[in-house]
């Protein structure tokens, strides 16, 4: 899908998060990238194949200096 020179990441890559932004709706807190992932806000994705990959941000930072 990606026609970037230096191509992104792939869907199935650990990296594809890095591709670039085609498409964003901030009001409901997605982007599409070229590689056809679509990013949360919340940091879950649904891949190009219909696969969902729940959220996975971290702790808080305010947590881990307790």
């Amino acid at each position: 899908m990606c026609q970037h020179q230096t191509p992104c990441p792939s869907a199935e890559a650990i990296d594809r998060e890095a591709a670039r932004t085609v498409s964003t709706c901030r009001e409901q807190g997605w982007s599409l990238l070229c590689n056809g992932v679509i990013v949360f806000e919340d940091t879950g994705e649904i891949l190009p194949d219909g696969a969902v990959i729940e959220p996975h941000r971290g702790p808080a930072r305010h947590a881990l200096a307790a």
